[in-house]
């Protein structure tokens, strides 16, 4: 090689820790995407033209000589009439955002409490993934009932120190790693914040998965808090959006605040057709999603003990959802590298999303399992962690 090849060669290498990161992403999606076996083919990854097919293929499921929406009328109000009886909830009002929904529906709370104070969790969405919303727009005071990496408990809530208007619970808590309450836990935990006279708000991003674990219909686990809110996206597919649910008087205010927000957009049909689709389709898929999302976990710990990792971890031990965390004790770049080499050289893409480190030598996945992993036996989850393994010990100069 030239010294101009070579120093060619050198400038192309990414340069800057973010630069790596860039390039590991460009070749995670570039694998899954061209995998011939996934656990999960998340729609919003597929290209524009495939996007649009889903769109036309959603709408054939919908009357489409009905008069298209205009500010959150027809086919929109049609979508919130349906999570509204989902939910059994009076109401339902169809937001763009989720982060959106949850900031009216907590500011509402807030004027009707008098108290802007939210007990939540440090791990909650807003808190963690949505630059300080609550108090740098809405006005309102997060507060947290506890710092451990779990629900709260009614404990918890019923000793606070300080009095707040709202109770607001993520179900499943997905940074904690998708984790849910028992059903007597969840029901304490309300109770005792309408012991203090506080409301309780459930961000219910995915909690269409949740009825499984429960043992409950949707609208009952519903009925345990004053307010939900739902994504149509992480769950169902939709290309996004999310609904607010709750007292009619509630979703009414929630209304005039979307459109003081920005969120009376002029037509959503595209979002709502595939919404309504995702309910259709995907809504009764989701407890055999759950079901087998534990087959996974398990031969996923069987085939790493198997390949004799020293330690790892499936976090919830059976998971409570669709979707769970595996824990390894390598680098995160090592681990990084050797799932996208398993993916480009197997096309088969085992571990899908990306890895973050937890501490020195811990690195942390989610794994998510949809339609495509209906396909996967016991065996070829483990045949694909052994194929994983190997890559990892040449990362890791392991034998």
């Amino acid at each position: 090689m030239s010294d101009a090849a070579e120093h060619s060669d050198q400038e192309a290498e990414p340069a800057t820790e973010e630069e790596r990161n860039l390039e590991r992403r460009r070749r995670r999606i570039a694998a899954n995407r061209s995998a011939e076996r996934s656990l999960a083919r998340l729609g919003f990854l597929d290209p524009l033209r495939e996007r649009l097919a889903f769109v036309q293929e959603a709408a054939e499921l919908y009357d489409l000589d009905e008069a298209s929406d205009m500010y959150g009328s027809e086919v929109v109000e049609t979508l919130e009439k349906r999570v509204a009886e989902l939910l059994g909830k009076e109401a339902a009002a169809f937001f763009p955002t989720g982060t959106m929904a949850q900031q009216v529906a907590l500011r509402c709370w807030a004027g009707r409490t008098g108290n802007p104070t939210v007990a939540v969790h440090p791990l909650a969405h807003p808190e963690v993934h949505e630059r300080n919303a609550f108090s740098q727009v809405s006005g309102l005071r997060p507060v947290h009932v506890t710092s451990e990496p779990r629900q709260p408990t009614a404990d918890e809530v019923h000793d606070f120190p300080e009095p707040f208007g709202a109770l607001m619970l993520e179900l499943p808590l997905r940074d904690a790693g998708f984790v849910l309450p028992t059903w007597e836990e969840l029901s304490a935990l309300v109770d005792a914040a309408h012991e203090r006279d506080a409301v309780v708000h459930f961000d219910g991003a995915r909690l269409w998965e949740s009825t499984t674990h429960f043992g409950r219909p949707l609208d009952e686990i519903a009925s345990l808090a004053d307010s939900v809110y739902v994504s149509f996206y992480k769950s169902l597919d939709a290309l996004g959006g999310a609904a607010l649910a709750g007292p009619k008087t509630l979703i009414d205010e929630a209304k005039t605040w979307r459109h003081r927000y920005g969120g009376a957009v002029f037509q959503q049909f595209p979002t709502v057709l595939t919404a309504l689709a995702g309910l259709d389709r995907e809504l009764p898929r989701l407890p055999a999603y759950v079901a087998h999302a534990r087959v996974v976990a398990e031969a996923l710990r069987e085939g790493f003990t198997a390949a004799g990792l020293p330690w790892m971890r499936v976090h919830p031990e059976q998971p409570h959802t669709l979707d769970f965390q595996v824990w390894l004790p390598y680098d995160r770049d090592a681990v990084t590298e050797a799932a996208i080499r398993t993916t480009e050289e197997t096309r088969t893409a085992l571990f899908s999303n990306p890895w973050d480190a937890k501490g020195p030598g811990l690195a942390v996945t989610e794994v998510y399992v949809r339609a495509a992993a209906l396909e996967w036996t016991a065996e070829d989850v483990k045949a694909a962690v052994a194929d994983f393994v190997v890559r990892l010990k040449e990362e890791t100069g392991g034998g």
